[in-house]
């Protein structure tokens, strides 16, 4: 299984079309907020099932702010972040996914891309895809995750960059 994790497009799709285009064919697509109204654009663009948040860009927007669901054998935890001081690192975050028992926690809003896998001490992954549109990390290039599952059904967690 094949997982495409991006977030904070700010309605700037077509580095969102090139991150479908560069992966190939996706089993499901993780969107951790900012679409600002891009939801139906990501959903036709995607082809498959659509897991996406709304962020503190998304005003009007008629997204859940939080959703958990299950990938695999994992129990995933997806929210934007900006409710949990991710700003300031990742630690709260984790530990409010640890308490809600989850596996791993999705988020974005800082447009700076994490993977978090350190199993000691709460046992939870962190993911954030960084920004697709915007970024702010060391080089400002736009990042996303791919997720798979291989045929044990252990998650690999590949970053990559436009």
């Amino acid at each position: 299984m094949r997982i495409l994790i991006v977030s904070d497009t700010h309605r700037r799709n077509g580095n969102l079309t090139q991150a479908l285009d560069k992966t190939g064919p996706v089993d499901m697509l993780i969107h951790c907020g900012d679409v600002e109204g891009s939801e139906d654009f990501i959903r036709a663009a995607a082809g498959c099932p659509v897991h996406m948040v709304a962020g503190n860009n998304d005003f009007f927007s008629d997204l859940p702010r939080e959703e958990e669901f299950n990938i695999g054998k994992y129990k995933v935890w997806l929210t934007h972040g900006h409710n949990y001081y991710v700003s300031m690192g990742n630690e709260f975050i984790k530990e409010e996914a640890a308490a809600r028992r989850m596996d791993i926690v999705m988020f974005g809003h800082t447009h700076k891309p994490l993977v978090d896998t350190g199993r000691t001490p709460l046992d939870v992954t962190a993911l954030n895809p960084g920004s697709i549109s915007y970024p702010r990390q060391d080089g400002r290039r736009p990042s996303f995750i791919l997720m798979e599952l291989d045929r044990e059904g252990n998650a690999h967690y590949h970053l990559n960059y436009l």
